[in-house]
This record gives C-alpha cells, structure tokens and sequence, in this order.
C-alpha cells in the first residue's frame, strides 16, 4: 500500500511538469484532428441517416411516439445525436490510450528513469512488436466486451459501472507490460506481474474510472451535442491527460518494484541505489 500511494502522488506530481504536458499534446493533434475533420464533413450526413434508420424501424418509431407524449418532442431531435456520440466516445477512448502507449510511454518511462532510477539496469526483456500485437489483442478483447455488455447498460447504476471497469481492466494490460519492456526481463516482468496483480489492477480501476470523467460533459445539455465534434476533440485531450497520469503511476510503481525485487535477489549491481519511498511533499525524485 506504501508503494502504491508513493507512486500516485509521484504520477501526480510528474503529471504537472511542462515536458509532460507538452506531450500529451501529439496525441492531442493525431485523434483531435481526426475527430474534428470528421464531425465537420460528416456529422450532419451522420445524424440525417440515423435519424431516418430510427424513424424507419416501427419499433423505434413507436418508442420515439411514447417519448414525445410523456418527454416532449424535443426528445425525437437529440435521440440521433446521441446514438452518434454514444458510438464515438468508446472509440475516442480507445484511440487516446493506444496514442498515449505508443507516442508518450516510452518517453514518461525515460523520463521516471533519469530522474529516479538512472543506475537501473535496461535488460529490455519487451519488444516493440509484442507490444504492438498485446494492445491490438487486448483493444479487441475490450471492445468485445463492451459490445456484449451494451443491454445491461440499460440499469443506470451498471451503465456509470461496466464501461470504466473495461477500461481499467484494458489499461492494465497494456501499461504493465509496456513499463516494464525496457528494464525488465521476461522472467522478471512474469514475476512482477504475478506478485503485484492485485494492485496493478487497481490502478487501472482507478483510471478507468478516472478515464470515465470526461464523458460528463455530454451531461451539462443538450447544446453538448450540437457543439459535439469540437467536444469530443476536448474530451480527447482529457483522456489523454488521465492516462498520461496512468501511465506515470504504473512507471513509477513498477520500476520500484523492480528496483526492490532485485535487491531482494541479492543483484542490487542491476538494481543502482535503494530510493525509499519519500513523504508527499518531499523534493525528492
């Protein structure tokens, strides 16, 4: 518990540096740019064929019939703008943390290395294509679940629930092995993974929970959906930010982790000098 609650506030911390910032930026551009070239040349079209399919099924036609008696006809004009980003917002998701992995991570991981740990020996144990094939597996697997899981939505408690349990669960996978490439090897990152299971996977909890914040934003009004592609570019940035943080959190708590384990082994050559975890507040690191 000491070393998750030293790691946090470190990432909390590393998050504010400018460096750190300034990065988040690129995947800022790459996705952000991608959504807003899309909502201005394909938002209405979109909206204008969903809104037809809707009206076109008789089931739906007699739900939307029900909810302009009882909710107002009001609710007939948002229902395909909410369909849209409600199928945009999952994949604004994904790509933001497959951005953070591929374009920030090896750069927050230099960055935790010089600063805290620059005698730990690099035994590169990770590859770049095995990284690349996890996340693309793992993504898979995710929004499988996502997909099969989409009904129970329908209970309001499991909506706020299932999707950023997914989301941690994703982020786990992929962060651990990518903090750990670089330094760790095979059987080293086997073995850390088995022993600190159960933390890491609470910190993807926590961040996918974390990651779900954004999505408030579609909750303010209905005007959120008129302004929707500029919003999804905004909530872009802030996933970034949150698994920017992250990833910070898992660097942190698992080179540590590696430093101790090696120390431990008795190979504390490999492991350069023991760093206590400091008091929050403290300058070190």
């Amino acid at each position: 518990m000491k070393l998750l609650l030293d790691s946090f506030w470190r990432a909390a911390a590393y998050l504010m540096r400018p460096r750190v910032i300034g990065l988040t930026l690129l995947p800022l551009l790459i996705a952000g740019g991608l959504f807003l070239v899309m909502g201005y040349f394909f938002w209405e079209p979109a909206v204008s064929a969903v809104r037809a399919q809707l009206e076109n099924w008789a089931l739906t036609e007699a739900v939307l019939r029900w909810m302009d008696t009882y909710v107002g006809a009001s609710f007939r004009a948002v229902m395909a703008p909410m369909i849209i980003v409600a199928l945009a917002v999952p994949v604004a998701v994904v790509m933001s943390l497959l951005l953070v992995a591929l374009l920030m991570m090896p750069a927050l991981v230099s960055l935790v290395a010089e600063r805290r740990f620059p005698a730990l020996e690099r035994k590169r144990g990770g590859q770049l294509w095995e990284s690349a094939w996890r996340s693309g597996l793992f993504t898979l697997v995710a929004m499988v679940a996502l997909i099969l899981t989409v009904p129970l939505w329908l209970v309001p408690p499991l909506a706020l629930v299932i999707p950023p349990m997914i989301w941690g669960w994703l982020t786990a996978q992929v962060m651990t092995y990518d903090a750990l490439s670089e330094h760790a090897s095979l059987e080293e990152r086997l073995s850390l993974q088995r022993e600190h299971r159960w933390p890491l996977l609470l910190i993807g909890l926590i961040s996918g929970f974390l990651g779900a914040a954004p999505s408030l934003i579609w909750a303010v009004s209905a005007m959120a959906l008129i302004l929707a592609p500029l919003l999804i570019a905004v909530s872009i940035w802030l996933y970034t930010l949150v698994f920017a943080f992250s990833c910070l959190w898992f660097v942190h708590y698992l080179l540590a982790a590696l430093q101790r384990a090696r120390v431990q082994a008795g190979d504390p050559a490999s492991a350069g000098p023991v760093i206590l975890p400091a008091e929050p507040g403290s300058a070190q690191g």
